[in-house]
Protein backbone atom coordinates (compact mmCIF):
# COMPACT_ATOMS: atom_id res chain seq x y z
CA UNK A 1 0.00 0.00 0.00
CA UNK A 2 1.45 3.28 -1.05
CA UNK A 3 2.16 6.04 1.68
CA UNK A 4 -0.13 9.18 1.51
CA UNK A 5 2.51 10.95 3.05
CA UNK A 6 4.68 10.54 -0.08
CA UNK A 7 1.91 11.09 -3.00
CA UNK A 8 2.86 13.98 -5.14
CA UNK A 9 -0.41 15.83 -4.99
CA UNK A 10 -3.36 16.79 -2.92
CA UNK A 11 -5.37 14.68 -4.44
CA UNK A 12 -3.48 11.65 -4.68
CA UNK A 13 -2.08 11.82 -0.66
CA UNK A 14 -6.26 12.05 -0.50
CA UNK A 15 -7.05 8.79 -2.18
CA UNK A 16 -4.11 6.86 -0.83
CA UNK A 17 -4.68 8.50 2.83
CA UNK A 18 -8.40 7.38 2.00
CA UNK A 19 -7.78 3.38 1.26
CA UNK A 20 -5.10 3.69 4.24
CA UNK A 21 -7.94 4.41 6.46
CA UNK A 22 -10.09 1.67 5.20
CA UNK A 23 -12.32 3.41 3.23
CA UNK A 24 -12.35 2.02 0.12
CA UNK A 25 -14.25 3.89 -2.52
CA UNK A 26 -15.06 6.95 -2.66
CA UNK A 27 -18.81 6.03 -1.62
CA UNK A 28 -17.24 4.64 1.62
CA UNK A 29 -15.91 8.34 2.61
CA UNK A 30 -18.72 10.39 0.99
CA UNK A 31 -21.16 8.42 3.33
CA UNK A 32 -18.71 9.51 6.15
CA UNK A 33 -18.76 12.77 5.66
CA UNK A 34 -22.40 13.39 6.87
CA UNK A 35 -23.46 16.97 6.93
CA UNK A 36 -21.46 18.14 3.73
CA UNK A 37 -22.06 18.80 0.74
CA UNK A 38 -18.83 16.12 -0.44
CA UNK A 39 -20.07 13.75 -2.65
CA UNK A 40 -19.13 10.70 -4.46
CA UNK A 41 -18.58 12.28 -7.20
CA UNK A 42 -17.00 15.21 -5.88
CA UNK A 43 -14.11 12.99 -3.87
CA UNK A 44 -13.47 11.38 -7.12
CA UNK A 45 -12.48 14.62 -9.15
CA UNK A 46 -10.53 15.86 -5.97
CA UNK A 47 -8.80 12.35 -6.15
CA UNK A 48 -7.84 12.96 -9.82
CA UNK A 49 -6.94 16.10 -9.90
CA UNK A 50 -9.57 17.37 -12.18
CA UNK A 51 -11.14 19.35 -9.06
CA UNK A 52 -8.07 21.66 -7.75
CA UNK A 53 -10.41 24.68 -6.30
CA UNK A 54 -10.92 22.22 -3.55
CA UNK A 55 -13.12 24.41 -0.51
CA UNK A 56 -11.79 25.21 3.10
CA UNK A 57 -14.97 23.17 4.35
CA UNK A 58 -14.17 20.57 2.00
CA UNK A 59 -10.78 20.36 3.05
CA UNK A 60 -10.89 20.21 6.48
CA UNK A 61 -14.33 17.74 6.79
CA UNK A 62 -12.33 15.15 4.53
CA UNK A 63 -8.95 15.50 6.89
CA UNK A 64 -11.07 15.16 9.67
CA UNK A 65 -13.18 12.25 8.70
CA UNK A 66 -9.52 10.56 7.70
CA UNK A 67 -8.73 11.94 11.23
CA UNK A 68 -5.50 13.08 9.08
CA UNK A 69 -3.75 16.29 10.45
CA UNK A 70 -4.43 19.10 7.65
CA UNK A 71 -0.65 19.33 6.88
CA UNK A 72 -0.21 15.76 6.01
CA UNK A 73 -2.49 16.32 3.09
CA UNK A 74 -1.27 19.75 2.14
CA UNK A 75 2.01 18.57 1.96
CA UNK A 76 4.44 16.04 1.25
CA UNK A 77 5.47 15.63 4.97
CA UNK A 78 7.84 12.59 3.86
CA UNK A 79 10.26 15.56 2.94
CA UNK A 80 9.87 17.83 5.45
CA UNK A 81 12.83 19.99 3.64
CA UNK A 82 11.35 19.64 0.25
CA UNK A 83 9.13 22.26 -1.31
CA UNK A 84 5.07 22.22 -1.54
CA UNK A 85 3.24 21.52 -4.14
CA UNK A 86 0.24 23.22 -4.12
CA UNK A 87 -1.54 25.24 -6.97
CA UNK A 88 -1.75 28.97 -6.57
CA UNK A 89 0.54 30.17 -3.56
CA UNK A 90 1.94 33.41 -2.92
CA UNK A 91 5.54 33.66 -3.81
CA UNK A 92 6.17 34.02 -0.16
CA UNK A 93 4.04 31.35 0.75
CA UNK A 94 5.55 28.96 -1.80
CA UNK A 95 9.14 29.04 -0.83
CA UNK A 96 8.57 27.74 2.53
CA UNK A 97 9.68 23.66 2.88
CA UNK A 98 7.05 21.37 3.96
CA UNK A 99 7.99 21.80 7.80
CA UNK A 100 7.83 25.77 7.80
CA UNK A 101 4.86 25.33 6.53
CA UNK A 102 2.84 23.15 8.78
CA UNK A 103 4.95 25.16 12.04
CA UNK A 104 2.75 28.04 9.87
CA UNK A 105 -0.28 26.22 9.11
CA UNK A 106 -0.56 25.19 13.14
CA UNK A 107 0.82 28.02 14.54
CA UNK A 108 3.78 26.42 16.48
CA UNK A 109 6.56 28.51 17.49
CA UNK A 110 8.77 25.70 17.90
CA UNK A 111 8.87 24.81 14.37
CA UNK A 112 10.75 25.63 10.85
CA UNK A 113 8.88 29.04 10.51
CA UNK A 114 9.62 32.32 12.26
CA UNK A 115 6.90 35.08 13.01
CA UNK A 116 7.98 38.37 11.08
CA UNK A 117 6.67 40.52 13.27
CA UNK A 118 5.80 40.88 17.00
CA UNK A 119 2.26 40.52 16.51
CA UNK A 120 2.67 37.48 15.11
CA UNK A 121 5.21 36.47 17.99
CA UNK A 122 2.37 37.67 20.19
CA UNK A 123 -0.43 35.30 18.75
CA UNK A 124 1.83 32.60 18.66
CA UNK A 125 2.45 32.67 22.08
CA UNK A 126 -1.29 33.00 22.53
CA UNK A 127 -1.58 29.89 20.33
CA UNK A 128 1.00 28.21 23.14
CA UNK A 129 -0.74 29.47 26.31
CA UNK A 130 -3.83 28.30 24.93
CA UNK A 131 -2.22 24.83 24.14
CA UNK A 132 -0.62 24.18 27.37
CA UNK A 133 -3.84 25.25 29.30
CA UNK A 134 -5.99 22.68 27.70
CA UNK A 135 -2.87 20.30 28.55
CA UNK A 136 -3.44 21.25 32.06
CA UNK A 137 -7.05 20.71 32.35
CA UNK A 138 -6.58 17.14 30.90
CA UNK A 139 -3.88 16.67 33.45
CA UNK A 140 -6.16 18.40 35.96
CA UNK A 141 -8.84 16.03 35.26
CA UNK A 142 -6.12 12.89 35.39
CA UNK A 143 -5.16 14.41 38.85
CA UNK A 144 -8.68 14.22 40.20
CA UNK A 145 -9.24 10.50 39.34
CA UNK A 146 -5.55 9.88 41.07
CA UNK A 147 -6.57 12.14 44.14
CA UNK A 148 -10.69 10.46 44.24
CA UNK A 149 -8.35 7.27 44.39
CA UNK A 150 -6.13 7.79 46.82
CA UNK A 151 -8.97 9.41 49.29
CA UNK A 152 -11.08 5.63 48.38
CA UNK A 153 -7.98 4.17 50.40
CA UNK A 154 -6.47 2.46 47.77
CA UNK A 155 -3.56 3.91 47.53
CA UNK A 156 -0.57 4.82 50.57
CA UNK A 157 -1.06 7.94 52.92
CA UNK A 158 1.90 9.10 51.58
CA UNK A 159 1.28 9.62 48.35
CA UNK A 160 -2.56 10.82 48.57
CA UNK A 161 -0.50 14.00 50.04
CA UNK A 162 1.91 14.34 46.67
CA UNK A 163 -1.41 13.87 44.15
CA UNK A 164 -3.24 16.52 46.36
CA UNK A 165 0.18 19.20 46.04
CA UNK A 166 0.11 18.33 42.52
CA UNK A 167 -3.51 18.90 41.91
CA UNK A 168 -3.20 22.40 43.87
CA UNK A 169 -0.16 22.76 41.88
CA UNK A 170 -1.70 22.49 38.49
CA UNK A 171 -5.24 24.70 39.62
CA UNK A 172 -3.01 27.59 40.12
CA UNK A 173 -1.29 27.08 36.65
CA UNK A 174 -4.41 26.78 34.83
CA UNK A 175 -5.47 30.21 36.95
CA UNK A 176 -2.24 31.88 35.54
CA UNK A 177 -2.47 30.73 32.31
CA UNK A 178 -6.16 31.79 31.88
CA UNK A 179 -5.12 35.01 33.20
CA UNK A 180 -2.62 35.42 31.00
CA UNK A 181 -4.72 34.58 28.03
CA UNK A 182 -7.33 37.36 28.81
CA UNK A 183 -4.50 40.03 29.23
CA UNK A 184 -4.39 39.48 25.52
CA UNK A 185 -7.96 39.85 24.79
CA UNK A 186 -8.79 35.59 25.13
CA UNK A 187 -11.60 34.50 27.13
CA UNK A 188 -10.68 31.14 28.89
CA UNK A 189 -12.20 30.24 31.65
CA UNK A 190 -10.43 27.89 34.13
CA UNK A 191 -12.48 24.39 34.07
Amino acid sequence: MTDYRAEPSIGARIRAARRQRGYRTTRDLAEALTGTKITESVLENIESGRKADLTLGQFLSIAYALRIAPSYLLARMVEPDGPLDLQNLSDDLNALTASEFDAWLSGSSAGGHRPGSTIERQERHDLDLLRELAATQREITRQEVIHALDEDGRQHQTSSGSAASRLRALREREVDLAQLLESSGIRSQPD
